[in-house]
């Protein structure tokens, strides 16, 4: 896979992340971008698709506390470049699908299905019969681009289809909305859904964190 298409997907998933998150506009810099998050554990992130030993160090030994690394290369890379002081995240993949319409029928029977459009964000709920939480995810839309973030079922709701109804139900109305591109970076619990799904692995991806003080 050549360096300039992880950089453009990586891209494409940073504009869509933003408007899912309310985040800054990201700041274009010679090895990637900085995004500000604002958020007490997360005050900024920086993101670089293609890492390389010199730049991960850099910012490694300069970055405030409470700044993330998001790297696009395996974690056992990148993890010796950084000091103790940062704390490995959950591994990550980057993903791709080309979208189209994904009817995803009606919810299991003792669920209810809400969705809601708001800012460029879509979002999806699954509540159990006494209006729990059992599965949510959402959508962030950028152009053509829509970035799947926050996918989550319910630990005892699990294996009942509700993450593939979620995400169907994301999908087919980032499409109606006028998106062409999914974009995703899941985590190896959610992997196997993706690509029963139909989404390509593209790049793993390492997350580190400096400890906030």
């Amino acid at each position: 896979m050549s360096e300039d298409r992880i950089t453009g997907w990586v891209k494409q998933w940073i504009d869509g992340w933003t408007v899912s998150r309310g985040a800054a506009d990201p700041v274009e810099e010679p090895w990637g971008w900085t995004i500000a998050v604002g958020l007490p554990k997360e005050v900024a992130r920086h993101v670089v698709p293609v890492p390389t030993e010199a730049d991960v160090r850099k910012l490694a030994d300069t970055a405030p506390p409470a700044t993330w690394l998001k790297l696009f290369a395996p974690d056992e890379v990148v993890r010796p470049w950084v000091g103790d002081e940062w704390e490995t995240d959950i591994a990550g993949f980057l993903m791709t699908l080309q979208l189209a319409p994904a009817p995803a029928g009606a919810p299991p029977a003792g669920y209810t299905l809400t969705s809601w459009s708001r800012g460029g964000v879509i979002k999806v709920l699954v509540r159990t019969r006494d209006g729990q939480l059992a599965a949510r995810g959402q959508v962030g839309l950028a152009g053509r681009t829509a970035v799947v973030d926050q996918i989550e079922t319910a630990p005892d709701q699990r294996r009942r289809g509700l993450g593939a109804l979620v995400m169907r139900t994301l999908q087919n109305a980032a499409w109606e909305a006028g998106a062409r591109d999914g974009i995703l970076v899941g985590t190896p619990d959610g992997r196997a859904l993706y690509e029963a799904l139909g989404w390509t692995l593209r790049s793993p991806m390492a997350g580190l964190a400096r400890r906030a003080e």
